[in-house]
């Protein structure tokens, strides 16, 4: 049986038509409707992360390590490795008094931890050098404090100052 042509046109048509609206159909984008000129708006998003590097202050005196990067201590709690805001049974100024070596791994002190004790017991006292650069980590630190200090004072200030303008 032969279709004429017209007919054959036109059975495509109705059956790929259907198709090619459902296909195109889906190419919807969020793009608004309305385009003025050749501006055209593309919309990029990075997901990522940022890789912190381990370094630590080892203090012999109270086995705990302190990442400075971090800004925590790393010490045994009975069987367990444990990393905390606060150093154990101490205060920080009292730790920060004490001889400490800055170690050379970028992984977990519990890794090299056997090694260090051996090296750094907690007789361990610094030689003059390790002195000078303990007294320069102190500085740091202080600084630190005032800076911290600073930004609370700072927002306590604007809270105090958002409480008048709420009366």
């Amino acid at each position: 049986m032969k279709i004429p042509l017209p007919a054959l046109f036109s059975r495509t048509i109705l059956l790929t038509g259907p198709a090619c609206l459902l296909l195109l159909g889906g190419c919807e984008t969020d793009s608004p409707r309305s385009h003025r000129g050749y501006a055209s708006h593309t919309s990029v998003q990075v997901h990522g992360s940022v890789a912190i590097m381990d370094d630590y202050d080892y203090y012999p005196a109270y086995e705990t390590y302190y990442s400075r990067n971090r800004r925590e201590y790393v010490y045994r709690d009975g069987g367990t490795w444990v990393r905390r805001p606060q150093p154990q049974g101490v205060s920080i100024e009292l730790f920060f008094a004490a001889p400490s070596v800055r170690l050379d791994f970028r992984d977990s002190p519990e890794r090299h931890h056997a090694t260090v004790v051996r090296s750094y017991p907690k007789s361990w006292q610094q030689s003059d050098s390790n002195r000078h650069d303990q007294n320069n980590r102190k500085d740091d630190r202080k600084q630190e404090k005032k800076k911290k200090s600073k930004k609370d004072q700072d927002r306590d200030d604007d809270k105090h100052d958002n409480r008048k303008d709420h009366r």
